[in-house]
């Protein structure tokens, strides 16, 4: 429950503003620092990147060698001895390939140059091109024809005079190449990759034969003041990150497998490296699949003499990324990546700059660990704001923001999108009317002025409005009442009174739209409708039942003699106080609620709506009696 603040703006403590710039200012040169060692670290940091993600990929497969009582440096061993025999045999199955592939490719000569004067041809005969070529042609000759200016004349000179005098050319022979220079020009490209895969081997067998002890470390040097927090942080990175791996594998092993299918179905040659580069290329993220379709693709347009089988290409490209990165990985990941859409862009674009491909096709996982390290470091909350696919608003404090700007609409759009796997009632206890217990404190801390508050209240008059037109709720719910309502309760029988203010009122009005819903016809009173002035004014007829609504109970005075009013103006009438802040479990205000003496207590608009449910079933019970008993008065009495 939202705890009652009271006091004026001005005991509010604000720090200074010198302050906030001098901390945006260390949080900048922070940022730059770490920027920059990211960058200048490639060397290291890169290697040892690729083997964490590495070792996260291969500690299922380590740990299940393990439980077959191979021993820890056995099962660790073999583990990575497979995954290099893998790569090897992939990278030997890719070269292979490629070998035959350029061998085959002078053959398709005659089609490309085909394809070409065809497409010259197309353009000489196409008005358009031809009107765009003689404008260009006729631009061209404007500024060749552009007077020389006299510098440029004295230029034009001094290369007529060089040209009277040519030159006497100049030949430069190097020597021939020793054994030692020629073994480093065809050594020194390998060197690089082979010292980097070795690196990653070597930390990928540390990582996995020391995984328990480096997270033991880990935990206590970023978090050993809280060791349930770092933990808990810790596995849920691990558990992300490894899932995300395992079912980026599998998706993009499929893909490829289909792509292969597909391409062999089309007539394109070597279809099973089109599938596996596709497979792999599909881990780097937006640019990975269209790089990798442009290897059949051009391949498709030297083989076919015509341009069907390019076009199916690139039909089979197109429908299996659609399909799986529209509805198949969305299906899959769920929330369980947790990065939104722009992250994952912006992210891409960041690890690019600074690491290069490695860092576009490592964007992802580095990603997702930031955001898992915001989720759960107070201090480092905003990467989760900024990164996480979770809304930065709260369900109530986004209601209560469109509340502020007087927009039904797009709180009515949001309402809908909740009472697909909610009910309304459900939405109206835990995201109205708290937006509008938020509400309610700012007007005790003296910052939501009457205008505000009446914007608010008309508001959600809209609001409701918006929800009444919403079919497909109205079809959900089941009526509460399937009996007819008796006589006495069909002449709107509920009175949904306004403790105090206009929210009050806000907060009545829910509630009677709930029980409009449930066929139990209601009428409202403002808080002035019942002040002692206005009281005897009121229409009362066929009112069967009183709820009193308020945000917070506040002073149980005001309740109480509220209460007292009502019973005199309507006595032997059941009295419900509505304090939909309280929680069942809160007893100061349920203290409070004996001083209110009123009947019931509800804390929810839905046991509200409950309560009324149940004194209308109990009329329509004692009505049944009463009846009864009279009949039986009316009968004869036998002999």
């Amino acid at each position: 429950m939202p705890a009652t603040v009271h006091g004026s703006p001005e005991t509010t403590k604000t720090p200074p503003v010198g302050i906030g710039l001098q901390g945006a200012a260390h949080a900048a040169v922070v940022a730059a620092v770490l920027v920059a060692l990211v960058y200048f670290g490639r060397p290291l940091l890169v290697p040892l990147a690729l083997s964490v993600l590495m070792a996260f990929a291969l500690a299922p497969v380590a740990e299940f060698l393990r439980r077959l009582r191979l021993g820890r440096i056995g099962a660790v061993i073999l583990t990575v001895t497979l995954a290099v025999l893998l790569i090897s045999a992939i990278a030997t199955f890719i070269g292979t390939q490629l070998a035959w592939l350029a061998q085959s490719l002078p053959q398709y000569q005659h089609n490309i140059t085909t394809k070409i004067h065809s497409v010259e041809g197309s353009a000489a005969n196409n008005g358009m091109v031809q009107g765009a070529l003689k404008m260009f042609n006729n631009l061209s000759v404007e500024l060749a024809n552009v007077p020389s200016s006299g510098p440029n004349k004295e230029l034009e000179a001094k290369t007529t005079s060089q040209q009277s005098n040519p030159a006497v050319p100049v030949i430069i022979r190097t020597p021939a190449p020793s054994p030692l220079a020629v073994i480093q020009n065809v050594a020194g490209p390998l060197l690089e990759p082979l010292a980097n895969l070795t690196i990653i081997i070597i930390f990928v067998i540390f990582i996995l034969l020391q995984k328990e002890d480096l997270r033991d470390r880990f935990i206590m040097l970023a978090g050993g003041r809280d060791l349930q927090r770092t933990t808990t942080a810790l596995d849920d990175g691990a558990q992300r990150l490894s899932r995300y791996l395992l079912l980026q594998t599998a998706v993009n092993t499929i893909f490829g497998t289909l792509v292969g299918l597909g391409l062999w179905a089309a007539g394109v040659p070597n279809p099973a490296l089109w599938g596996l580069i596709s497979a792999m290329f599909r881990f780097v993220p937006y640019v990975g699949v269209p790089i990798a379709a442009l290897f059949p693709l051009t391949l498709a347009l030297a083989v076919d003499p015509g341009w069907s089988m390019m076009l199916w290409t690139l039909g089979i490209f197109t429908l299996l990324e659609t399909i799986t990165g529209q509805a198949v990985e969305p299906w899959l990941y769920g929330r369980n990546m947790g990065l939104s859409a722009i992250a994952v862009v912006v992210a891409a674009g960041f690890w690019t700059f600074v690491w290069g491909p490695v860092g576009l096709l490592l964007s992802t996982p580095l990603t997702m660990c930031l955001v898992v390290i915001g989720r759960h470091v107070d201090q480092l909350r905003f990467l989760d704001v900024m990164l996480g696919d979770r809304p930065p608003l709260a369900p109530e404090e986004s209601f209560y923001l469109r509340m502020l700007a007087g927009n039904p609409d797009e709180a009515a759009e949001q309402a809908e999108a909740f009472l697909h796997e909610h009910s309304l009632p459900t939405y109206f206890d835990q995201v109205a009317v708290k937006g509008l217990a938020l509400a309610q404190l700012d007007v005790n801390r003296g910052a939501l002025n009457e205008p505000g508050r009446m914007r608010i209240a008309s508001t959600v008059e809209g609001f409701i409005d918006n929800l009444t037109m919403h079919r497909d709720v109205q079809e959900r719910e089941a009526s509460m009442s399937p009996e007819p309502a008796p006589a006495n309760w069909q002449n709107r029988p509920v009175l949904c009174v306004a403790g105090r203010g206009v929210l009050d009122h806000a907060a009545a009005s829910l509630l009677a739209h709930l029980l409009d819903r449930q066929g139990i016809g209601t009428r409202l009173a403002l808080a002035e409708d019942v002040s002692p002035a206005n009281l005897q004014e009121l229409d009362c007829d066929g009112v069967q039942a009183i709820c009193v609504s308020y945000l917070e109970p506040g002073n149980p005075k005001n309740a109480r003699y509220m209460a007292r009013r009502l019973r005199k103006r309507m006595p032997d009438l059941p009295l419900i106080a509505g304090f939909w802040s309280v929680i069942q479990d809160d007893t100061h205000y349920l203290d409070s609620f004996e001083a209110t003496e009123c009947d019931f207590l509800a804390t929810s608009l839905q046991q509200a709506v409950t309560q009324v449910a149940a004194l209308m079933k109990r009329s329509v019970t004692d009505g049944r009696f009463q009846s009864a008993v009279r009949q039986n008065e009316e009968e004869p009495v036998s002999d």
